[in-house]
């Protein structure tokens, strides 16, 4: 399935108000995942509750991760949420700052999650496909993220 024929399918999933948001959330990384062949794990991590200089895990799809807490700063995630900057990383080994979550991960994309005008998460995909993110997967995932930011 195109990324745009996925646009449909997440406001679907997105817009069932009869079912929590966590799961909603879940429900979308599952659909990621499932769909796009090179989207190896799916997660939205926001701003840690009890630590606003952390985030936390909140729904995901793909192989359980240990890295359910990010302090900001570590890893992409932690660099995207000081940034508020896309972050698309082609080949993880090329980075300094990165947290291992799996042996077979070979790129990143991190986008941000904005509501209000501020930054509150983010989504994350994990690749086992060396450099596959393109500019398409970056305006597809601010899509997702916008129409998270609704729900929220």
């Amino acid at each position: 399935m195109t990324l745009e024929a996925l646009k449909p399918e997440v406001e679907i999933v997105l817009a069932n108000s009869a079912v929590d948001v966590t799961i909603r959330l879940a429900q979308v990384c599952e659909l990621l995942q499932q769909n796009i062949s090179y989207y190896n794990w799916v997660g939205f991590y926001f701003i840690n509750e009890d630590n606003d200089q952390e985030l936390k895990l909140h729904a995901f799809a793909g192989e359980p991760t240990d890295h359910t807490i990010i302090p900001f700063g570590k890893g992409i995630c932690g660099q995207v949420a000081v940034s508020n900057q896309n972050f698309v990383v082609p080949d993880v080994k090329a980075q300094n700052n990165y947290i291992a979550c799996s042996i077979f991960v070979k790129a990143e994309i991190v986008i941000p999650l904005f509501k209000e005008g501020k930054n509150i998460g983010q989504i994350d995909i994990d690749s086992h496909t060396a450099d596959p993110f393109t500019q398409a997967d970056e305006r597809f995932l601010e899509y997702i993220n916008q129409k998270v930011s609704e729900i929220l």
